[in-house]
């Protein structure tokens, strides 16, 4: 597959938990989808530029490294998770692109010659690019940031979006841990939702759709049950930057929505102009797979 430079649309994706790489359900499937309808209308990104919820500093901070492999920065769950690899390139040139923009936008940004991709980074790269022969800034965020600060910083990394970089926010678009495993244990994979977590979510598109910035920018004050879903936004705060550097011009795309635990939003957005096009394409691709004849049973 060869590299293009082509206007990807910036991503966020609900990364969930780690078991995500494990247990892929309706997440896995749309993400493996994803980097197959990339590929086919895009040509492979030059690089993705990561920003992952577990990645954070106190200034935004670029790991530069040449190469990277998966951190499995997590405990208490199968030690089968700790076998899986992603041994990904990096991409210092393009971090020295990335302190070129953020000099000339006046904003301090650190750059580390260290690597290393956390499970919100390569769970799921697993997917969209299974064979990790794409390489990969991983960037990280200052988590007490406010939702129009992390807007602004995605706003300085948008030109690479024009130049072939597919920049990914990786998150989830509900995340309160306590919920899925406080109310009497773990909650099973697939409890039925909790209301609260549906109704942030409807909201949620639905602000998107109507492009109301302000009420997004403004979320923990205006969206229903914000606090419940999000007791930190750390988890939500990716899918700002990726706002940001798709811009406020064209609405954001809802392109999948699923749920794991009955809580944990698996749902997924693009962004820019380039946004309606994907979200077809995906929606064709989807169509396609349903049309083929079911597979003889053995």
């Amino acid at each position: 597959m060869s590299t293009h430079t082509a206007q990807f649309p910036p991503l966020f994706l609900s990364h969930g938990s780690p078991m995500t790489a494990l247990e892929p359900r309706e997440a896995g499937a749309f993400m493996t989808r994803l980097g197959q309808v990339l590929d086919a209308h895009y040509g492979r990104p030059r690089a993705v530029l990561m920003i992952s919820a577990h990645t954070s500093a106190q200034q935004p901070h670029l790991l530069a490294a040449d190469q990277h492999q998966a951190i499995y920065d997590f405990g208490g769950f199968p030690d089968r998770l700790r076998s899986l690899r992603y041994d990904a390139k990096g991409a210092p040139a393009l971090a020295q692109e990335v302190i070129t923009l953020a000099s000339q936008a006046g904003v301090p940004m650190q750059l580390a010659q260290q690597g290393g991709l956390d499970h919100g980074a390569w769970v799921p790269l697993r997917y969209l690019y299974p064979d990790a022969d794409v390489p990969v800034l991983p960037l990280a965020f200052v988590a007490d940031a406010s939702p129009a600060q992390q807007f602004a910083l995605g706003e300085l990394l948008a030109p690479l979006a024009r130049t072939g970089v597919l920049i990914i926010g990786s998150g989830s678009i509900t995340h309160n841990l306590s919920l899925v495993f406080g109310r009497g244990g773990m909650q099973p994979i697939d409890a039925v939702e909790l209301e609260s977590s549906r109704a942030f979510r409807t909201w949620w598109q639905q602000r998107s759709t109507d492009r109301d910035w302000p009420a997004l920018l403004d979320y923990r004050a205006q969206a229903p049950f914000a606090a419940a879903m999000h007791p930190s936004d750390e988890h939500l705060l990716p899918w700002f930057i990726a706002a940001g550097a798709g811009g406020r011009e064209a609405a954001p795309r809802r392109l999948h929505a699923s749920l794991t635990f009955g809580s944990l939003g698996m749902d997924a957005y693009a962004f820019g102009p380039a946004a309606p096009e994907l979200a077809q394409a995906l929606k064709s691709s989807e169509s396609a797979a349903a049309a083929l004849p079911a597979a003889p049973q053995h």
